[in-house]
């Protein structure tokens, strides 16, 4: 009994509350998809006017409690690296301009964000999973993508050498 009191002391430990659990992303490459939405105003928006910037695009939802975790990670990130060519694009799934206005304003999110009435990103990404995100190089190729949310400590590990290229 006192061996396995141990050995359970020894893990706790080790599982302190500073572990990162937030989702890894994997290594990816192929091209990026054609991507045509609205953003919030009813203006016409497309991935294509992107190329040459690195672009990470965010698929949520305001009633995904890991979207709205990431949400203040995501627009520290923007805010860091938005003058240098970076870009991020969430893309809302499913819901109105009514739903999706008061949570930016609740988060001071600045980055562009994009209506989905019709899942056409998740499709495109194909992926059923929220959140998730992709990261686009310049030359419009999908290279890192995440299944769940970010933390600050993972995109500031995978993404900035993208930007840097």
């Amino acid at each position: 009994i006192a061996v396995g009191i141990m050995f359970f002391m020894l893990l706790r430990e080790q599982a302190d509350s500073t572990q990162d659990f937030s989702a890894v992303p994997v290594k990816v490459d192929y091209a990026a998809p054609d991507l045509d939405l609205v953003d919030l105003s009813g203006k016409d928006v497309s991935l294509d006017d992107y190329l040459g910037s690195v672009v990470l695009v965010n698929l949520w939802a305001t009633w995904c409690p890991p979207c709205r975790e990431e949400m203040p990670t995501l627009q520290t990130f923007y805010e860091k690296y938005k003058d240098d060519g970076f870009v991020l694009l969430a893309i809302d799934q499913e819901e109105t301009r009514e739903v999706v206005e008061p949570f930016i304003n609740e988060f001071g999110l600045t980055f562009p964000v994009w209506l989905d009435i019709d899942y056409l990103a998740q499709r495109e990404f194909k992926t059923m999973n929220l959140p998730s995100s992709y990261v686009i190089d310049r030359e419009g190729r999908v290279r890192l993508m995440w299944i769940g949310g970010i933390s600050k400590r993972n995109l500031e590990k995978y993404v900035p050498d993208l930007i840097k290229e």
